[in-house]
């Protein structure tokens, strides 16, 4: 033929390119079901419940409660210290303001009567 192109290519046979047409179970190549199977590896013994292990794990939670309780009770306590500290000071300031404010206002009078 005169227009150039060649002809096609032909597929691969088989699965995916392999050449192999079929899968087929052959039981010939199993093992026969009259054998016994092997025994299980040996292990470390019969399952004991981790108690300690456990027991260590809730007792540490309950400290950081125990510890989380303290700080929070502590906090508190200083809050409600530094709030009567803070109401203690500007209740002095208020005080010393009054007193300077009258100290200033005599000084006052007393440079307008001479």
């Amino acid at each position: 033929s005169m227009s150039g192109t060649e002809p096609p290519t032909a597929a691969p046979g088989g699965i995916a390119g392999t050449g192999i047409s079929a899968l087929v179970q052959i039981s010939a190549h199993q093992q026969s079901q009259r054998d016994a199977p092997a025994p299980p590896p040996e292990t470390w013994g019969a399952y004991a419940k981790k108690g300690q292990e456990s027991t260590g794990v809730i007792a540490m939670v309950d400290l950081l409660i125990r510890d989380l309780e303290k700080e929070m009770t502590e906090a508190a306590t200083e809050e409600k210290n530094a709030q009567a500290s803070y109401e203690r000071m500007t209740s002095e300031s208020a005080e010393k303001r009054s007193a300077d404010s009258k100290l200033l206002a005599e000084k006052g009078a007393t440079k307008a009567d001479t």
